[in-house]
């Protein structure tokens, strides 16, 4: 398959670019040179690299946890692509080690079979801290042991993602599991911050949902909150739907990591991409959605409704971010943290063509995948 794409404006993952044409040829960028080698695809809007979550629990009104299959995958990556989300990471949330070896093998199946946008797993939990669970059942917290490590050891699952909490997980364990390929975050710990210091030392590399679920910055115990923030090498996980975290809070942090060190991430639920579905259930407990928050009957918040389109807009609109940092936030970096910016990120020769092409008010009208268009927005 090849053709040239002529949108208003092209981002190319660092800088807006004008009406460059892109010619793409069977899934890879081949060139952005000024020329159109191939029949022109006009696109009114503006072109810009697909985006890239790291933390998906559902959507499409699947929940990982609850349908560990290939399809439930592909019913989870097709709901996110209407907002132009091309890459993701299915995360499975603290369940039982049969629910996580069915997660895996189901992970493997999809990337074996090219499902569309899948490029790893996220593990968030088990080895979590009980007084940071959130919505995480406690049954199902526990310390690490062989099978677990089984799971994390295989090499057919992509780029592999593990949250927990250092207070639970030695650093000698943070270790083993870096040098097997892991990406170990921090997350749902009430950790100290000589322990969280500790783990970034035996490789941890990032943070879940900065300042959800995790010990709070203070004077005289920066806590981990303030250990994510002071490190310069660690990347973190932001959830920008205007509940998660306060908005100063959110520029607080983007301003005191280094440039490229702090990603949007959506927590997703089942209800993204869902016309009707306003609860569903987690684990016995009922999931209540209002508007664009979601609460467990208990209190807690439960994941979001949060799209991909939607954090970038939030981070321009509600925290004042320029609109390239916000797209960088939203695919460069996270594919920076994945190991996959060879590839992923940015709309430049040689990189898989993935794509969203977004409207003046940043809704997503056309996402490609590998130069497939997956979800083309209908009008009316």
């Amino acid at each position: 398959m090849k053709y040239t794409l002529i949108a208003d404006n092209v981002f190319d993952g660092e800088q807006f670019l004008g009406s460059v044409p892109v010619n793409v040829q069977d899934g890879i960028v081949l060139a952005l040179d000024g020329e159109s080698r191939f029949a022109e695809r006009r696109l009114p809007g503006t072109l810009v690299p697909g985006f890239v979550d790291v933390q998906v629990n559902g959507g499409g009104g699947v929940l990982f946890n609850a349908d560990t299959s290939r399809s439930g995958i592909e019913l989870i990556g097709q709901a996110h692509s209407q907002f132009g989300t091309t890459a993701f990471l299915p995360t499975l949330i603290t369940d039982d080690v049969t629910v996580m070896m069915a997660a895996a093998d189901a992970v493997a199946e999809a990337i074996a079979c090219g499902s569309a946008g899948v490029v790893g797993v996220h593990f968030e939990g088990p080895h979590l801290s009980v007084p940071k669970k959130g919505v995480h059942p406690q049954s199902h917290i526990r310390r690490i042991s062989d099978a677990e490590l089984a799971i994390f050891a295989r090499q057919d699952l992509g780029v592999k993602v593990v949250t927990l909490a250092p207070e639970n997980v030695s650093a000698e364990v943070i270790r083993a599991l870096t040098q097997s390929g892991v990406k170990v975050c921090l997350g749902h710990t009430n950790a100290d911050y000589d322990t969280v210091v500790a783990a970034i030392e035996a490789g941890a590399c990032g943070f879940t949902h900065l300042y959800n679920a995790m010990s709070a910055l203070g004077s005289r115990e920066p806590g981990v909150v303030g250990a994510a923030i002071d490190d310069e090498r660690t990347w973190c996980g932001l959830i920008v739907d205007g509940h998660h975290v306060h908005r100063a809070a959110a520029r607080i942090a983007i301003k005191a990591k280094p440039r490229g060190k702090m990603m949007l991430v959506t927590d997703a639920m089942p209800p993204v991409g869902m016309a009707h579905g306003e609860s569903f259930e987690l684990f016995g407990t009922q999931v209540v959605r209002q508007g664009d928050r979601l609460n467990a009957v208990t209190g807690e918040l439960a994941g979001c409704v949060l799209d991909m389109a939607t954090a970038v807009r939030n981070t321009v609109t509600q925290l004042g971010i320029p609109l390239a940092e916000a797209l960088r936030m939203a695919s460069l970096y996270p594919s920076q943290f994945l190991g996959m910016d060879s590839h992923l990120g940015r709309i430049a020769a040689g990189y898989r063509a993935d794509f969203a092409l977004l409207d003046a008010q940043l809704v997503n009208q056309t996402s490609f995948i590998r130069g497939e268009a997956v979800y083309q927005r209908t009008l009316g």
